[in-house]
């Protein structure tokens, strides 16, 4: 085949680069879709990213559905494997109980992100229902991270994650119900953006006061991208319970400014779990980084009962998952998940959760309350938290105590195997405040270390003012300027 240009040009393009080059008539969108097809058919032997690719996608991106004359301009784009739904299209959510499920209509972020222009021209890996750390069942696909293979991507955006660390394309789709985003974009070297509770709608099926907690969104390798699609995929369904933010201009030109002098407070504990030593200076020196960008920074934490915080967001994801398994059991007909089709954990997390009581998650939703009160009261005195992505060195492939392959017949065990690794993304989504990973750091082993940034409700233009500030000091050069071990520019 040959292709539009040079790897080592490819991967110098983000996508919006990409995107005006179709504009102008120099590229089309097919011949972007056919070099991100070879990228996949290069990399994906080693990473195990890719559930499958839509030739006929990747033949006619706008027979296919995305929009031409939308800002994208047919850019492709591969979707995590779990949320939107495409009309007709396989989605089965990481789990051999979904093979052949294959949804009739598109959801309302499907319709927009055509709209915008990008070419949904694959599906990528997700642990089964997006329930843990990791895209690893060997039944099903085991994904590697990029950067050594004999490491997890983490999740639940794994092979997302892979796909944009490696090079093949410059943004894909990605969820986040605990860190799903930010966690793979830290350990894999990309920038992943949480948004703010009412950007992005997950109409028809839930809403985010259905959902709680759960979150579109992208991985992307540079922040005008994350921007851009944020300008182009928000906003609200007709129907939703709450009202979704608007911004008095684009993301895309907010960020060509600094932001002014930011309070910026550190934090590498919460409540009982606690970062590494050398997580914990890594972030310690981004913080002097930042310093020196002007901004004023010192350690402080939000005023929070960190144990009923974790529990009540542990309740939530347990009656949540429950609700979501009785809904595919009463597809089917069926009593209980079946063993053969459905992980251990999961089959464990519905026992616990089915019986979930309205006074339980009343209790629940209180506590998400004081939370975000306490939140929100620290973001009187502070513009941003600064943490480490994660707590700990990302795990090596085949460390089964964060996976729902787990043998752990605790449940509530097995998420505080979570939570010790985990602890410092998931109370974003509890709060609905958003948040973004950017590669900025590494960790004992040398891998990523994505550094997290937590602002307040609908803060997130901030955020991303913040991260191109960085950008630009930095020259662009995320992760020291280094590519993956496996990546597209390598043979």
């Amino acid at each position: 085949m040959t292709l539009a240009m040079s790897w080592d040009e490819w991967a110098r393009h983000d996508g919006m680069a990409l995107a005006a080059r179709v504009r102008s008539g120099e590229l089309t969108a097919a011949e972007l879709a056919r070099q991100a097809a070879a990228g996949i058919a290069k990399v994906d032997p080693k990473l195990s990213g890719v559930v499958e690719v839509f030739a006929d996608a990747v033949e006619d991106p706008i027979k296919a559905g995305a929009n031409a004359a939308g800002p994208f301009a047919g850019l492709p784009f591969l979707m995590k494997d779990l949320g939107p739904t495409m009309t007709g299209r396989l989605q089965e959510q990481g789990s051999l109980y979904m093979r052949g499920n294959r949804p009739a209509a598109d959801t309302h972020l499907t319709t927009k992100m055509r709209k915008a222009g990008l070419n949904l021209m694959g599906r990528t890996t997700t642990p089964e229902f997006g329930v843990c750390s990791s895209a690893e069942n060997p039944a099903v696909y085991v994904t590697r991270n990029p950067w050594d293979t004999d490491y997890t991507t983490c999740g639940s955006s794994a092979g997302s994650a892979a796909m944009v660390a490696a090079g093949v394309v410059p943004i894909a789709h990605a969820t986040d119900g605990g860190g799903s985003i930010r966690i793979p974009a830290g350990v894999n070297g990309n920038i992943g953006l949480k948004v703010s509770r009412g950007v992005f709608s997950i109409a028809p099926h839930l809403s985010d006061l259905s959902g709680l907690v759960s979150i579109q969104g992208c991985q992307s390798r540079s922040v005008r991208d994350t921007a851009a699609f944020v300008d182009h995929c928000r906003g609200g369904a007709p129907g939703e319970f709450m009202p979704y933010w608007t911004t008095p201009e684009p993301y895309v030109e907010l960020i060509k400014r600094d932001p002014g002098r930011l309070r910026i407070a550190l934090s590498h504990q919460w409540g009982d779990y606690r970062a590494t030593p050398h997580i914990a200076a890594e972030l310690a020196r981004v913080g002097t980084f930042l310093e020196s960008l002007g901004h004023h920074v010192g350690y402080a934490l939000p005023d929070v009962d960190y144990p009923k915080a974790f529990a009540a967001q542990t309740t939530c994801y347990i009656s949540n998952f429950a609700i979501v398994i009785n809904n595919l059991l009463a597809s089917r007909q069926l009593d209980r998940p079946p063993a053969d089709l459905i992980e251990p954990v999961n089959i464990r997390i519905w026992e616990a959760g089915r019986g979930t009581s309205f006074a339980e998650r009343a209790a629940m939703q209180a506590v998400f309350n004081t939370t975000s009160r306490a939140f929100g009261a620290f973001f009187e005195e502070w513009d941003i938290i600064l943490t480490p992505i994660t707590a700990l060195p990302t795990p090596k492939i085949g460390t089964t105590e964060y996976l729902t392959i787990s043998d752990n017949p605790d449940v509530l065990d097995w998420f505080g195997n979570l939570w010790r690794n985990f602890a410092f993304t998931p109370l974003a989504n509890l709060c609905g405040i958003p948040a973004i990973s950017l590669p900025l750091a590494t960790n004992e082993h040398g891998l990523p270390l994505g550094i997290q940034a937590i602002g307040k409700q609908a803060d997130d233009g901030l955020l991303l003012q913040l991260a191109a500030q960085i950008e630009r000091a930095i020259d662009g050069k995320w992760n020291g300027g280094a590519t993956p071990t496996v990546h597209v520019t390598r043979d």
